[in-house]
């Protein structure tokens, strides 16, 4: 061998891509991929806001009226006589039940001074700032994973038929530690907005800088980390949940901005970047972190469609006859966002603080305004449970929503049903479909003790039928590892965001 013909050889030296075109398909399968992300994960973003969006304008407009009618049916028990051993039904307990935690609430945040706490806040450091912004944030995630946990131990000790043996502590003290817990967290997230509107109020927008920052250090402490396909919906849910409340804070920030400045517009245009700023920079850090994720892991972007399908399932299982829960507290469980303490917050610092009401005329435009209120909720869940019936239908869903619920024991989970009962009467599967969303729950009776019960939606897969045997025959040697959970079999009942199995 010679130096000449050594850099020959280099520089005539050929090699063909297709003797190893398995590999580079799917090199080239991943980077498409990645570019389906951003569309996929935005479609699900967006319908994951609306749901929150539906359970969050619910508190202000329904549930008043739902409250209303339950008090009426109180307040008229003799009229219709004894004939039901309840003097209420359970749906219209937890109404109650919310409606007097909101008013004991929303007085006890009269006595919290939001304008001492924003000068208070406004005298840290900046880093201290951001050591207390990152407190919150972490503080806001365990407050919502136990939550909702508190509220769903009230309803029950609330409703729990009485025949049972007593094995709780008593309503009044669940009452207490409800009131208790949707208090604290609004004050909580008053912390949150009044750290962020000391941040965009700062002469340098040091503070928001590291703010926005911070965001892009989250796709650290996610990227690189294994994820399963039941994770990565964990993960996309609590994203939802962060990106509705930030909106919500975003438009208190505003609200604020604009009442100290007696509503002149001008000041908008000077909010107006750092809203798009804060607002860009969490969507880009999604899309980073979701894109990477699914690309280590090897996770395709159709994985999205399917928790679109399970979103919308509960959206539509809410509506059955044989529905155990109100879907703001299904939106609650699995997304981790609790309307309550949103709502009390926003009630007395926005509302009352930024807006006076004085004369007939101001009072007819609050009436207006709360008809615009019900006017679009009605008309979000309308395009929501069309949406979702779509979503269903595709997913091919929709015989698994008239299976019963199964019953199970305290402590053991429900084992999975592979039976599946068909639509009968004669009706096809849509005409069925229709029907049961559009029926109210029918009443049980009495003498019969119901079971503890779990959702339709933890017992099934978001993929087709013919999918599942499909996965099932080319995974069958992963069939006695029961630590690999399908995708709807997550525990909604102790959601926790970014839980790594």
């Amino acid at each position: 061998l010679s130096l000449l013909r050594f850099l020959s050889a280099e520089l005539t030296r050929g090699y063909f891509l297709e003797h190893n075109e398995a590999k580079y398909t799917e090199r080239r399968e991943r980077v498409y991929t990645c570019m389906r992300i951003p569309r996929e994960l935005e479609k699900l973003m967006i319908f994951g806001i609306f749901l929150c969006l539906d359970a969050f304008l619910y508190v202000f407009t329904l549930l008043p009226l739902r409250v209303f009618l339950a008090l009426f049916r109180l307040l008229t028990l003799p009229c219709y006589g004894l004939r039901d051993r309840r003097l209420l039904q359970p749906a219209q307990v937890c109404d109650i039940l919310k409606g007097v935690i909101l008013v004991i609430c929303y007085f006890m945040m009269h006595y919290v001074d939001y304008s001492m706490m924003y000068h208070l806040i406004r005298g840290q450091s900046v880093i201290k700032l951001y050591i207390i912004y990152n407190m919150l944030e972490v503080a806001d995630r365990l407050f919502s994973s136990f939550g909702q946990d508190i509220l769903d131990a009230l309803y029950w000790t609330a409703t729990e038929p009485k025949e049972r043996k007593r094995a709780h502590i008593g309503v009044i003290p669940h009452f207490f530690m409800a009131v208790l817990y949707v208090f604290l967290h609004a004050i909580l997230i008053m912390v949150q907005a009044t750290t962020l509107n000391v941040a965009f109020n700062s002469h340098n927008k040091s503070l928001l800088t590291i703010m926005m920052s911070n965001n892009f250090v989250e796709i650290k402490g996610s990227v690189f980390k294994k994820f399963e396909k039941n994770n990565l919906f964990q993960m996309s849910n609590s994203d939802i949940k962060e990106r509705f409340t930030n909106y919500v804070l975003l438009l208190i920030v505003c609200l604020r901005n604009m009442e100290q400045f007696s509503w002149n517009p001008d000041h908008l245009w000077v909010l107006f970047p750092d809203v798009c700023m804060v607002i860009a920079s969490e969507i880009a850090v999604d899309i980073v972190k979701h894109a990477f994720i699914t690309k280590f892991n090897d996770i395709t972007a159709d994985v999205y469609s399917e928790y679109r399908a399970s979103l919308a399932f509960d959206l539509v299982s809410s509506r059955q006859k044989n529905a155990y829960t109100d879907y703001s507290d299904s939106v609650a469980r699995r997304m981790g966002f609790i309307p309550l303490p949103l709502a009390v917050l926003v009630s007395p610092v926005v509302v009352t603080s930024s807006i006076k009401v004085q004369g007939i005329l101001s009072y007819a435009c609050v009436i207006l305004f709360y008809f615009g209120l019900i006017s679009l909720k009605i008309l979000n869940s309308i395009v929501l449970l069309g949406k979702s019936c779509q979503y269903v239908k595709e997913a091919k869903m929709e015989d698994k929503l008239f299976d019963p619920p199964p019953a199970s024991t305290p402590g053991k989970p429900s084992s999975k049903s592979h039976n599946k009962s068909r639509p009968s009467q004669g009706l096809s599967t849509e005409e069925n479909l229709s029907a049961s969303v559009t029926s109210q729950p029918a009443h049980q009776k009495e003498n019969v003790i119901p079971l503890l019960v779990t959702s339709n939606s933890d017992q099934f897969l978001t993929t087709p039928d013919g999918d599942e045997k499909d996965i099932t025959q080319e995974n069958s040697e992963l069939k006695h590892r029961s630590s690999k959970k399908d995708l709807l079999e997550i525990d909604r009942f102790t959601i926790c965001g970014n839980r790594i199995d």
